[in-house]
């Protein structure tokens, strides 16, 4: 069994002068000077620089010359102070295991985003993706705790399903032994039925889209957090989704401060959304301010990326978009009493033109209404047999919403693409790894 050895981080803080200390890592880099061997060793905490002279080691000098970038290697020396070296102090080698030598690293600096794709294996091991990878570490246990903190219910839905949430057009299709079945779009239906003994749910799952175009914010797969609660209404849920995205963000900034300066992010243009409420501004408002800047969309059509870029540059925080005309969104979602051409329905959208990372509404409870909207929708109520069986016995009002993971990580970090803020992306045509 190995012991423990101290992460690089903590004997860059807590060791003095002089300490004697083992660490394991990899190499990072490593040079020659004046017959002495300095190399950078990592690990997931940070990089300290390790001095290897012949005189004061114990292994054979060998060992040393063969180190290159990728090395795995376990040192063991003492502690010098040293404002030249990164971090402040370095170790003075005493001993080298090295467990696996690295032929050249096909990484060198400079490549373009096809091949780094194609060496995703190798490429997390960047300063920058282990600092993404981190911070949405972070973002998600905030998440969690939130929604912990705040009395939900953890649940864990399905990922085959028998129907659809969001339309059949971006399915998955698999076979279930002699029957078809597809990749979860959303864990919402079953949350739904989950509400009935648990009130408030939620749950963290893959969903899958077939989505034919590769954009910048789009994933054929991705993480999704999804919440449900009996007796909220739709005003109730956009204060659910402010605490929840204003606590991702305070435990991002406070906990991930050296990631974010890795990935040069502005962290005042994050401090606005650290102070619910967010704005609101209706379907209606939303289209007056597309006007103003030159769009033309007519009332009941959606707006795209473009658009939604144009709406975040009224905001200097996270804003909402509410009720939307029914005709461009799922059935499910309920009509407003006063207004029975919109739905109550919301996006939450993130400024600097990142735009939509949450939609939710308040889901339709009566029985006739959901059953009219599945047949106007073209599906088959005996699909929805089951979910329809939720407005007969016991029906009550409840609303819920999807957070997009990878998309609140990608505004947070402030990264342009969203296929790094996930390890191993997937959309059409890419499946590597």
């Amino acid at each position: 069994m190995f012991e423990r050895t101290p992460d690089i981080s903590d004997v860059l803080e807590r060791f003095d002068e002089g300490s004697e200390v083992v660490i394991r890592g990899w190499i990072h880099r490593v040079f020659k000077v004046g017959g002495k061997v300095f190399a950078w060793v990592r690990d997931h905490s940070g990089f300290i620089q390790v001095v290897f002279d012949k005189s004061g080691l114990s292994t054979e000098w060998e060992s040393v010359e063969r180190l290159s970038r990728e090395s795995s290697v376990e040192v063991k020396g003492s502690v010098r102070v040293d404002e030249r070296a990164p971090g402040g102090k370095e170790i003075i080698a005493t001993e080298l295991v090295v467990y696996g030598y690295s032929p050249p690293f096909p990484i060198k600096g400079g490549e373009d985003v096809e091949y780094l794709l194609n060496v995703r294996h190798l490429w997390l091991r960047s300063r920058q993706m282990i600092a993404l990878l981190k911070i949405k570490h972070t973002v998600i246990q905030a998440l969690k705790d939130w929604l912990l903190k705040d009395g939900w219910w953890e649940t864990t839905p399905p990922i085959l399903t028998g129907s659809a949430v969001e339309g059949g057009a971006t399915l998955f299709e698999v076979k279930y032994f002699d029957k078809a079945a597809y990749l979860s779009q959303s864990a919402q239906l079953y949350l739904e039925v989950l509400i009935f003994p648990l009130n408030r749910v939620w749950a963290l799952t893959p969903s899958f889209r077939a989505e034919k175009s590769r954009t910048r914010r789009h994933l054929s797969e991705y993480w999704h957090l999804e919440v449900e609660a009996a007796w909220y209404d739709i005003d109730d849920m956009m204060g659910v989704a402010e605490g929840l995205v204003s606590h991702a963000v305070a435990k991002t900034i406070e906990e991930r401060s050296n990631e974010l300066k890795l990935l040069n992010r502005d962290v005042t243009k994050l401090e606005s959304a650290l102070h619910p409420p967010y704005p609101r501004v209706t379907y209606d408002e939303a289209l007056e301010i597309l006007a103003r800047k030159g769009f033309s969309i007519k009332w009941g059509e959606d707006y795209g990326a473009d658009e939604e870029k144009a709406l975040t540059e009224e905001f200097d925080k996270p804003f909402f978009v509410t009720h939307f005309p029914k005709r461009i969104k799922a059935f499910y979602m309920k009509e407003d009493p006063k207004r029975p051409e919109v739905v109550l329905g919301f996006d939450l959208l993130a400024p600097e033109g990142y735009g939509e990372v949450i939609g939710g509404s308040q889901r339709e409870d009566d029985y006739e209404k959901l059953y009219n909207r599945v047949l106007m929708e073209g599906l088959d109520p005996k699909d929805y047999e089951w979910y329809l069986d939720l407005r007969k016995y016991g029906s009550v009002p409840h609303s819920g919403f999807g957070l997009g993971i990878e998309r609140l990580v990608m505004w947070i970090a402030g990264i342009e693409h969203i296929r790094d803020a996930v390890p191993f992306p997937r959309w059409r045509e890419r499946i590597y790894p």
